[in-house]
């Protein structure tokens, strides 16, 4: 999770990160729409693992951090139907007890680290 969470430092925001055994499978940055940024990292995912030969993309089991926090339930959601199995978020919006139930409804683990990613 630290390296997901360490390149999502880099990208340009909004952003998330799909990561997996210290390597990135999935990258959306730059929209203003961190449910986009969520869609777009899983779909080149699949483009990847279709490129690739593989089943499944390789989001299935991976850590997904992004540049600030999730404000709604809809980002991490999109991140979960993408494989995402644990999230790293900073934490700090007003919502962040509607998407902690997410997390836990889903089985996902979610760490909170207080620190916000923002690159612009």
């Amino acid at each position: 999770m630290r390296f997901a969470f360490r390149v999502a430092k880099h990208v340009k925001s909004n952003t998330i990160v799909y990561a997996k055994d210290r390597a990135t499978v999935g990258i959306g940055a730059g929209q203003m729409s961190r449910v986009d940024a969520a869609r777009i990292a899983a779909r080149k995912a699949e483009d990847a693992a279709k490129e690739a030969g593989l089943k499944q993309p390789l989001t299935k089991g991976s850590w997904s951090p992004p540049t600030r926090f999730f404000p709604f339930a809809d980002g991490l959601l999109v991140a979960i139907e993408a494989g995402a199995t644990a999230v790293i978020q900073p934490g700090g919006s007003v919502r962040d007890d509607e998407v902690i139930k997410a997390a836990d409804d889903h089985g996902v683990a979610m760490v909170f680290t207080a620190t916000r990613h923002f690159r612009h």
